[in-house]
């Protein structure tokens, strides 16, 4: 388990440039080294900031978008192209306007898809796509991703894994159907925090005061059954982006020197 980085900026705004700036520096890295590379995408404000700020910057050429996999964390088990889908975000904010390989990008089902209304059978088509795009060298539940991007919630979940419910106490399944989720839509679809802990390097991306308790939790020690988002951790590097706000409840010892 890799030890968490934290990076602050001073408004959301910065944020987004930030990160997104970040995301294309590492992901040209990883295609020079390797000719292809990997990313889960999340949804939320500031994620959705992110892959806008991402398609209008000029530096973003410099990636070869044909050679990326895309996957997402969780997904709302709304139908296709439903506005609050994370999918549908993600195409509009960004992938509509770089010119991706449709065969890389991997969302999650719908609910007028081909598993019908249930998100246990969408969420096991998903995990058995994971499960077929693992190297021989992966052990876990999931591919290894180069980096998966996740937001927090207030309580601080992460994904669709929120304090106390049972994809929190998930161990083995890589992907979960989620019902009576506290934040609508109540059914989703969402990786479990074995197979987000999978990924190389894990970017939590934060903004706003309303997430500084939250964040001050998972980066003090507290446990993931509280706080998911201390679970959410990368192999190589766990990397905590944040606006002012959002550190406001860290003390001096978390806070980058």
């Amino acid at each position: 388990m890799s030890r968490p980085d934290v990076v602050v900026h001073a408004t959301a705004e910065v944020l987004a440039a930030a990160a997104a700036a970040r995301l294309i520096t590492r992901v040209v890295d990883i295609q020079t080294a390797a000719g292809s590379a990997s990313l889960v995408l999340t949804g939320g404000g500031i994620g959705i900031a992110v892959l806008r700020e991402l398609a209008n910057s000029q530096a973003s050429t410099a990636v070869d978008w044909r050679g990326l996999d895309i996957y997402w964390g969780d997904e709302r088990f709304l139908p296709g192209g439903h506005p609050e889908r994370n999918e549908t975000q993600a195409r509009e904010a960004l992938l509509n306007h770089v010119g991706v390989d449709s065969a890389r990008v991997h969302p999650m089902g719908a609910s007028d898809g081909p598993c019908g209304n249930d998100p246990d059978a969408a969420a096991h088509a998903y995990e058995e796509l994971l499960l077929n795009r693992r190297q021989p060298e992966d052990r876990g539940p999931a591919p290894s991703f180069d980096i998966c991007l996740l937001g927090i919630g207030e309580e601080g979940h992460v994904a669709s894994v929120f304090p106390g419910s049972p994809a929190v106490y998930e161990t083995e399944r890589a992907v979960i159907g989620v019902r009576g989720s506290p934040k609508p839509p109540p059914t989703r679809i969402s990786l479990t925090l074995p197979a987000i802990r999978c990924a190389a390097e894990v970017w939590l991306i934060v903004s706003g005061l309303q997430k500084a308790a939250a964040v001050a939790m998972a980066l003090g020690g507290a446990g993931e059954v509280r706080v998911p988002a201390a679970g959410a951790t990368g192999r190589r590097r766990t990397l905590w982006l944040l606006d002012r706000a959002a550190a406001a409840k860290l003390p001096p010892e978390l806070l980058p020197r």
